[in-house]
């Protein structure tokens, strides 16, 4: 690396100003994952997959429970289960990503323009939230799954490039501090929006037909909110990667203005499209090659391959459970809409306090210790999860405790593997894109293995219970495999 991009380096890192814009897209995006992941849209999908509900009598209380007979949805002549078909569609949204991160990040790490890349599946995923509102009934419940589909995609592809930002903008002692003040504004702000949704579908609506009508009015408020607060990451966020030299004559496919030019004075407008075809093809594969490569290195190096294993292991566990966490209240539980809402509601504020105390508690115990304890703490709620039965009298407290476990370890967890794996790549690095790329597609790899495992053993056995209890699996070889790293403590961080 040249002294000059040292020096931009240098001036771009700690600046109170950009490490603000970065956090801040946490409190944008984070909406998504409260609202359409965990809270809104999976109750909403449940009711909107419900035939009726049915009484059953249960000896050991003397009462009648209800429970959901849902539709079955049927893809190319055999019926599944409605939750296993958004598993399996999730599956899908992180295949579509991991084909495509590796390509996208080596193409902005080429042309210098990774802050456009996040822009491009930020306005993706917000576009596609406001598309959720026009999913109204099973008639079209597979154009509501697009549209989950494609939020996911956006999502988890603006992460890419959002995480990587991180060693960017931030010198080592200060990226358990960031990370960890990112994912607390993702909690306020996601907590803040659930707040407004809750009250226009529990007071302001009246009738069942009209909380399904404001229900799909909050998919829009979160795509606007997520779009909205965004521009403020993206008017100080700088664009930062190795701009390389050669490039096409005018990048047509990244650049819809050019594709309306006739390239003249460059050969016409097929020559300028065959060079950009060329250009393409070159970039996927080397940036397949480099994601590879990337691995081989970071895999000869004792410490990222312990934690690169673990964080794969213990990803497949919390993601999938943190996806399908709703669903089983719903199904599992039969919880009511507004006291589910409520509880992960607690678990939002949970994240919040986990997140500040586990950046507070890795400066004294590490953050190998410190992940430690939320895996052991997260095989706790994986084993209690099993042993709820529905018609057992105490199993909604039994969940709320349940709940209160993963709110407390959920935050916490995410923003030390961020901030460690952060912590263990080389300094000044210009390949820190591809570096995340690849934390990006390991946890995505995961979280395919875990949603379609969930996802088979629901449609198997029609019962969450036991993928839920298969989580424990990946748990325990992630706890064993994180007890190998060997990180120095660093002295006088920043904590939150």
């Amino acid at each position: 690396m040249s002294e000059t991009e040292i020096q931009t380096t240098n001036n771009i890192k700690n600046n109170p100003k950009i490490m603000k814009a970065w956090a801040v897209y946490d409190w944008a995006n984070s909406v998504y994952s409260l609202v359409i992941t965990s809270t809104i849209f999976p109750i909403y999908y449940s009711i909107i997959t419900t035939k009726f509900e049915q009484k059953e009598y249960v000896a050991a209380t003397g009462k009648y429970i209800d429970v959901p007979v849902r539709h079955l949805i049927r893809i190319f002549g055999k019926e599944y289960q409605p939750d296993a078909v958004y598993g399996y569609s999730l599956t899908i949204s992180f295949f579509i990503v991991v084909l495509l991160s590796p390509f996208l990040s080596s193409l902005a790490d080429t042309i210098g323009n990774k802050k456009s890349f996040l822009q491009f599946f930020c306005y993706l995923g917000a576009t596609s939230c406001m598309g959720l509102a026009m999913f109204t009934g099973m008639h079209n419940v597979f154009l509501g799954l697009l549209f989950s589909i494609t939020a996911s995609v956006g999502f988890w592809g603006s992460l890419v490039f959002y995480n990587s930002f991180l060693p960017d903008i931030a010198t080592r002692d200060k990226q358990d501090a960031l990370s960890a003040k990112g994912y607390v504004y993702g909690y306020i702000g996601s907590v803040v929006l659930v707040v407004l949704c809750l009250v226009l579908i529990m007071f302001l609506a009246k009738g069942e037909e009209q909380k399904l009508i404001f229900t799909r009015i909050t998919f829009l408020l979160t795509g606007a909110w997520w779009f909205g607060f965004s521009q403020y990451t993206f008017k100080h966020l700088p664009q930062f990667g190795d701009v390389k030299e050669k490039l096409p004559k005018d990048l047509v496919l990244l650049n819809y203005k050019n594709i309306f030019k006739r390239h003249e004075e460059q050969g016409g407008f097929f020559g300028v499209l065959k060079d950009n075809i060329s250009f393409y093809k070159d970039v996927a594969k080397e940036s397949f090659n480099e994601l590879f490569k990337v691995g081989n290195e970071l895999f000869k190096d004792k410490n990222l391959k312990y934690f690169l294993s673990s964080f794969f292991f213990y990803s497949v566990g919390m993601q999938t459970i943190f996806l399908m966490a709703t669903l089983f209240g719903k199904s599992e539980i039969n919880l009511a809409q507004d006291k589910l809402i409520g509880t992960l509601l607690i678990i939002q504020i949970e994240a919040i306090i986990g997140a500040i105390l586990f950046s507070r508690l890795s400066r004294k115990i590490g953050n190998k210790n410190v992940i430690s304890i939320a895996i052991v703490l997260w095989i706790v709620a994986c084993i209690w999860a099993y042993f709820l039965n529905k018609e057992n009298p105490n199993v909604e407290y039994q969940f709320y405790g349940v709940a209160a476990v993963v709110g407390l370890v959920m935050g916490g967890l995410q923003a030390m593997s961020r901030s460690t794996y952060s912590k263990l790549l080389p300094e000044n690095s210009m390949e820190n894109t591809t570096y995340f790329s690849f934390y990006d597609v390991l946890e995505k790899l995961a979280i395919i293995v875990g949603t379609f495992i969930f996802a088979t053993l629901i449609d198997q056995f029609n019962n969450m219970r036991y993928a839920a209890l298969s989580m424990t699996v990946f748990f325990a070889a992630g706890l064993v495999l994180i007890r190998f790293l060997k990180v120095n403590m660093i002295k006088n961080r920043d904590t939150l």
